[in-house]
């Protein structure tokens, strides 16, 4: 018997392998296409004169188009599968960028940041439909601590990517040339290892797809662990728009610490996320009750913001703080993508993880201007103290979808 389990097995992690790569190759590319425009804002307000008003719409304009695109595109992907819709978003992504390499002015830049929110919406649904029909339940937890990981990696490259190539051509065009090549690149590799993809594969058929066919394509809605889920991503994400917009001029503010030092806090938040999001792979498949995790993992996130944003903490041990506290986040990350597949019925997972998700672009679009508000109105600790709060809430909607789902 040992015999013929050993090679079975083999071919199984390899082709486990391929599909995560592929996959966190992918997401790692849409979350570049988050930071296609802003990090060369200051070039359009120079070339265009544009405000930053207009330059933040742009912003606006693609969390807006993803995150109404996203809770339609887990429909589609239920329809005719995640395969084909991956493709189409990654062609969008190419067609952002073109559009923005030939930008005569606003109206270029509306578009590109419309068809990169367009691209952008489909990608957690086709994602995590790919992941949870191929991948083995026991490299689960692993495929989606490489799928948290692979985003924040995008997030990071973006700007160095486009900041250095516009630096050393002396043109932002071909800044956003290059990025076109890179979607076309990536495009490439998805199609030749198409089969790695293919979500008609099952690692682990769940008997229940063949049992949803007469149950009607918006029952889902009607469960509460849905919008428990989504409420979660709604805490969770304006806690992480806290940290990414406002963390460094507020600590500079509270700490009088230069801005040269807050600047990498955010990096630092990141790295110390993807970090937690390695540890947090191998805990999915050894807890029973993932929300226990989420609270343990958030709540020592919180209360490191909270000690930030109390003022008393030593300066640089403050950004130290705030850094670590992307480990507690990270941490959290596979158990939460765990939990909302838990949640998921049969044969609905496209739609639930397009509903669940858009909470994330959500949670962009509404805390901005709250947190942006706080540091206007002189509350450089509201910041943090805010994101703590945000993500106790996140602690509470994920402490009720667990409860739901032991019921």
């Amino acid at each position: 018997m040992n015999s013929t389990t050993v090679p079975s097995s083999a071919p199984a992690a390899r082709e486990d392998a391929a599909t995560i790569g592929l996959i966190g190759l992918a997401h790692g590319t849409s979350h570049f296409h988050h930071m296609l425009l802003p990090p060369l804002f200051p070039v359009f307000i120079r070339d265009f004169g544009l405000s930053y008003s207009e330059l933040g719409l742009l912003i606006s304009v693609f969390f807006v188009i993803s995150g109404v695109g996203q809770a339609l595109a887990g429909f589609v992907v239920d329809r005719i599968g995640a395969r084909p819709v991956l493709f189409a978003a990654m062609a969008c992504f190419v067609a952002s960028a073109l559009a923005a390499a030939s930008a005569q002015g606003y109206g270029g830049l509306m578009l590109s940041a419309g068809l990169a929110g367009l691209g952008n919406a489909p990608f957690h649904p086709a994602d995590f439909t790919i992941l949870n029909k191929r991948i083995a339940p026991a490299r689960l937890g692993h495929a989606f601590s490489i799928h948290g990981i692979s985003g924040n990696l995008g997030w990071a490259a973006a700007p160095v990517f486009l900041i250095g190539i516009h630096q050393a051509s002396g043109s932002w065009r071909v800044a956003y040339l290059c990025a076109a090549l890179v979607g076309l690149t990536v495009i490439a590799l998805l199609a030749l290892n198409r089969e790695a993809i293919d979500d008609h594969h099952q690692a682990a058929s769940p008997a229940g797809d063949q049992q949803q066919g007469e149950e009607h394509v918006l029952a889902f809605m009607k469960l509460p662990s849905v919008w428990l889920c989504f409420s979660f991503f709604f805490w969770s994400t304006a806690a992480l728009s806290a940290i990414q917009g406002f963390a460094s001029p507020a600590l500079s503010r509270l700490y009088a610490l230069p801005l040269s030092a807050t600047a990498f806090v955010v990096t630092g938040y990141m790295l110390c996320g993807a970090v937690g999001m390695v540890i947090g792979g191998f805990l999915v498949a050894r807890v029973a009750r993932l929300e226990r995790t989420i609270a343990a993992a958030m709540t020592l996130a919180a209360v490191l913001l909270l000690l930030t944003g109390s003022g008393l903490v030593p300066p640089y041990l403050a950004a130290v703080a705030v850094s670590l506290a992307g480990f507690g986040t990270g941490l959290a990350g596979p158990s939460r993508d765990m939990l909302i597949k838990r949640a998921a019925p049969p044969g609905a997972t496209g739609r639930v993880y397009g509903m669940v998700y858009s909470g994330l672009d959500v949670g962009f679009a509404v805390a901005a201007p709250v947190f942006g508000s706080l540091m206007d109105h002189g509350l450089p600790g509201g910041v943090f103290q805010g994101a703590a709060l945000t993500l106790f809430l996140g602690v509470a909607s994920a402490g009720l979808v667990g409860r739901r789902l032991t019921q």
